[in-house]
């Protein structure tokens, strides 16, 4: 008898699992749509400017060729500007439709086409230059409501596909896409262009588009359960771990924090405007609540296995304690440098997305041990990582403005 209540437990699908892949193709959309975005931004030096010699002799075959392997056009920064914008336009108009359809329409099919789409516009841009501005900046504006659709319809598949103590790692790794896009192409761009020719840049990163979007419709499905190639055991434990999960439940966090995060303002400001208390101390009280009540929270959640409305609380907790830093250290950078915030808070949000992905991999490699004592292993060294932070805050913080980011007069004699 006792022998049957030790039987061995099913070994959890770990890094190597077929939902991690599906994180590396959402993340490999990202790179796609990212690079199809910024590329823009590089060529338009070519596309808009000659450097070749004029008035030389001799000159008049190598110019021509040039001129085929690199089109240049008349367009004025005025002009430059809404090409560079239209994919914006096109990108904000999208969002609140998608998030809406994204619950009650297949993902599959419309991150499917919506990355086809802008990877058959990408493909469309040069020829469209070559016929009119106008052309561009259509192609560019509907190409921007594809990869917002991209973009946001992505975080429904994990309503189904995420396990919800695995849905950070997840979401982490596919949308550092957004991050490593812009890398991409700021390394090959300007290779692509001296070699090859500036309409070869959105030819390659056009293609590169509709082949993965046919890897998409091969590889992805909606839900787990009618995926043919996924195991069987990743499978009970996916859908075991959401079984009592819904959209609303899911919600809840993100509700919570933005409740949080409004609240925290007023207060912040409050402290403030009463002078009860300096920015320095306001700026680290909420820090010190933003790490140190998440991490508290989060060390409890292995001791409710039992209990989902637990589980559920606690998560909440998590998530909505965390805002608090809005008051705090994710602000900070306005007070010591409000000439460099916009620096700072992409350098800051930079290594979080870092950060975020080293977690997703360590995590991985724990979650490889039993699956209790691994989560256990995985909020300890998460509580661990918050302490460290904040100390380190707690030290070297300022709330004046340093020296370096002050603004200099310049008089003459």
């Amino acid at each position: 008898m006792q022998m049957d209540n030790q039987l061995p437990r099913k070994k959890v699908p770990g890094f190597c699992s077929f939902r991690y892949g599906l994180s590396f193709l959402v993340h490999c959309c990202n790179v796609i749509t990212t690079a199809q975005r910024a590329c823009l931004n590089l060529t338009m030096v070519v596309m808009v400017n000659s450097t070749d010699p004029h008035g030389l002799p001799n000159t008049s075959t190598k110019k021509l060729l040039d001129n085929i392997k690199n089109p240049v056009y008349n367009w004025s920064p005025d002009i430059q500007g809404i090409i560079l914008s239209s994919t914006f336009y096109g990108f904000v108009i999208i969002q609140v439709p998608v998030g809406y359809f994204s619950g009650i329409y297949s993902t599959k099919k419309m991150i499917g086409f919506a990355l086809c789409l802008s990877s058959v516009l990408s493909l469309l841009i040069p020829p469209a230059a070559g016929i009119g501005v106008a052309w561009v900046i259509v192609c560019r504006a509907v190409q921007g409501a594809a990869q917002g659709i991209v973009g946001t319809a992505q975080f429904e598949i994990y309503v189904k596909w995420a396990p919800p103590l695995e849905r950070g790692r997840l979401t982490s790794m596919s949308t550092s896409g957004f991050l490593l896009g812009p890398f991409i192409v700021l390394l090959v761009t300007g290779v692509i262009c001296e070699s090859l020719g500036w309409p070869m840049v959105f030819y390659i990163f056009g293609a590169c588009g509709c082949a993965l979007c046919l890897l998409w419709f091969i590889v992805f499905y909606d839900d787990p359960k009618d995926h043919p190639c996924i195991s069987i055991s990743e499978k009970e434990y996916i859908t075991s771990s959401l079984v009592q999960q819904n959209g609303f439940l899911s919600s809840l966090p993100y509700l919570f924090a933005w409740i949080c995060g409004n609240l925290v303002g007023q207060l912040s400001d409050f402290f403030l405007t009463r002078n009860i208390l300096s920015v320095i101390a306001v700026r680290k009280l909420f820090t010190a609540a933003g790490f140190l009540l998440p991490a508290i929270f989060g060390v409890c959640l292995p001791y409710l296995s039992s209990s989902f409305y637990g589980i559920v609380i606690f998560l909440i907790l998590v998530s909505a304690t965390g805002s608090f830093c809005l008051g705090g250290v994710l602000i900070n950078g306005l007070d010591i440098a409000p000439r460099y915030f916009g620096f700072i808070k992409a350098c800051s949000t930079l290594s979080g997305m870092l950060g975020g992905l080293i977690a997703s991999t360590l995590t991985g490699l724990i979650l490889r041990q039993d699956p209790e004592s691994a989560w256990f292993k995985t909020f300890i060294l998460m509580a661990a990582i918050n302490v460290t932070g904040l100390i380190f805050y707690l030290i070297v913080a300022k709330a004046e403005i340093q020296d370096w980011a002050k603004e200099r007069q310049h008089t003459r004699l």
